[in-house]
């Protein structure tokens, strides 16, 4: 082996410092655009869920033009997918698909009659799955839209 190309394979690569101001460079790039990157998919998560609601009252709505009623507390938003015992004109299930839950995957709260006028109120808690709460933890109303 020459001396030239001994110097070419031993010049060819990457040096330490190299490598070094390449993770740096990475890293600052993952700080800077990672945060806002998570905030998308909070945001995500609660239109979401917005939609999901929209797709219930849009079915609950179907299910009174049938039924002549809304179903109770108790029979919950299950009444949309299986028939309520003692319920004459049911045309069900006005859901394709098992009732879902939240982006969070907490169950939806349903209430009728509700405390938000004539339609049932339905609730997502949010990231906490608790009542109340602020940002990601905030509640999502189907009375309320943002």
């Amino acid at each position: 082996m020459k001396i030239s190309e001994r110097r070419r394979r031993s010049q060819s690569g990457l040096t330490l410092i190299e490598m070094l101001v390449v993770v740096t460079i990475i890293a600052l790039f993952a700080a800077i655009v990672g945060p806002a990157m998570f905030k998308q998919g909070d945001k995500a998560r609660v239109v979401a869920a917005r939609a999901q609601m929209n797709s219930f009252m849009t079915a609950l709505g179907s299910y009174k033009l049938d039924t002549g009623m809304f179903p109770t507390t108790e029979q919950g938003l299950q009444a949309l997918r299986e028939r309520p015992a003692g319920l004459g004109q049911w045309n069900g299930p006005y859901l394709p698909k098992e009732v879902p839950t939240d982006p969070w995957n907490h169950p939806f709260v349903y209430k009728f009659p509700g405390e938000h006028g004539d339609e049932p109120d339905i609730v997502s808690y949010g990231a906490d799955g608790q009542p109340g709460g602020t940002d990601i933890a905030e509640d999502i109303v189907s009375w309320k839209s943002k």
